[in-house]
């Protein structure tokens, strides 16, 4: 009988957030098992900001293409323009993105294997011991100090440590990865840009959301979300395709899943389990971003799964989503609100967009997106922004 292999921390799920806690925490010296399933790429338009290149040390060569602006579309038609300005965000593949971030973690001291989790149990120490199926190698045992759920949205090891916490709010999300056109007629009867990404706010492609058209090089994400079960996603997307010269373009690939818009109110059991990225629902509402705050959440959480194993005090834990919180909760507060009341209905959507032509309002977004924080250091344009605002909630503004 052979001894059972003992990590520090065992970390489920090898997209951002799991491959961040599992880079943070080999970097520190710890014995870490990155555990991923096999053909995961998650729906995503692959947007990054700047402040995640900076803050995770992206290199420039894994971005595909440079967006420096954005065109948001109402519900008839009118198309805003947002330009960027000063500097661009970065667009992945995720697919590749992913890899880089899993063999970065493997080369830092990260143990990484293939295989999909099944469930967790304790020894007769209390220890937690983790059960997962491998491809070749079958059924598999480890045990674990600490255990970080990084499985998504419908997270097996939150369902498993977290019993009693009620998973977050979904909105689902499908996208087609498509060829992007390279024929200048195609191009111009799409009106599409490589260094721009459109942006619909349409019942017609999402009741309850938006859909897009992000670039991606040579490809292009094509995709859109909602909350309502009964819309069909793909026959929006072919709706829009169609609409907008896309619909003879070569369709690559194609995912769907379901993407939470809410942090959830518990991360961890108190003990030994921690959760991440979608499956702590840390993706923004209204915008529907999830990497910058996959890596943020994860880097907390690598950071109270440090002072656990570095004190054996298990109120540490909790560290993780308190500090989150605290840096990015009010954005979240803010987008939730805004989602709420803006995307209700197309006349609702056709005054936002109204609004993004307004350069104050088009300032303080790209400043609050590219740096994650909200911009205080212009009360006089914010005051600005809520008079127009008022405006357009009492029905005055031009819409």
């Amino acid at each position: 009988m052979t001894a059972r292999e003992i990590f520090d921390v065992v970390v489920v799920g090898g997209g951002p957030a799991g491959a961040t806690v599992a880079n943070d925490l080999a970097l520190r010296g710890r014995s870490v098992l990155l555990l991923d399933r096999a053909g995961r790429i998650k729906p995503c338009g692959g947007a990054i900001p700047p402040r995640l290149i900076r803050d995770f040390d992206i290199p420039d060569d894994l971005l595909c293409a440079k967006i420096t602006s954005a065109r948001m579309i109402s519900p008839t038609g009118v198309e805003v323009d947002m330009p960027i300005g000063k500097g661009f965000v970065g667009m992945v593949n995720r697919e590749v993105f992913d890899e880089f971030l899993r063999a970065r973690a493997a080369g830092n001291g990260a143990e990484r294997r293939t295989g999909t989790f099944q469930s967790l149990s304790r020894d007769a120490d209390g220890l937690l011991e983790v059960h997962y199926s491998g491809q070749q190698a079958g059924d598999s045992t480890v045990s674990a100090r600490i255990v970080v759920g990084a499985d998504g949205a419908n997270s097996a090891v939150r369902r498993e440590a977290l019993p009693n916490v009620r998973k977050p709010k979904f909105v689902f999300a499908y996208h087609e990865i498509v060829k992007a056109p390279t024929d200048t007629k195609v191009s111009a009867l799409a009106s599409y840009d490589g260094t721009r990404c459109d942006v619909y706010y349409d019942g017609r492609t999402s009741p309850d959301f938006y859909s897009w058209v992000f670039p991606h090089g040579s490809t292009m994400s094509v995709g859109n979300g909602s909350a309502n079960k009964g819309f069909n996603l793909r026959h929006a997307v072919a709706d829009l395709r169609g609409r907008r010269g896309l619909a003879g373009l070569e369709t690559v690939r194609h995912e769907g899943a379901p993407i939470p818009l809410k942090p959830m109110r518990r991360w961890d059991n108190g003990r030994d389990v921690v959760v991440v990225g979608d499956a702590a629902g840390v993706v923004a509402p209204a915008s529907g971003e999830g990497i910058y705050y996959a890596m943020a959440c994860a880097r907390f959480a690598a950071e109270a799964v440090e002072q656990v194993l570095a004190t054996g005090q298990r109120k540490f834990l909790a560290t993780a989503r308190k500090k989150f919180m605290k840096a990015h909760g009010r954005v979240f507060l803010v987008l939730g609100i805004m989602q709420y009341f803006w995307y209700s209905s197309d006349k609702r959507r056709e005054r936002f967009v109204s609004i993004c032509r307004d350069k104050d309002v088009q300032e303080l977004t790209w400043q609050a997106y590219m740096n994650k924080e909200l911009v205080r250091s212009k009360p006089a344009a914010h005051a600005r922004i809520f008079f127009k605002d008022l405006a357009h909630l009492v029905g005055i503004g031009a819409s």
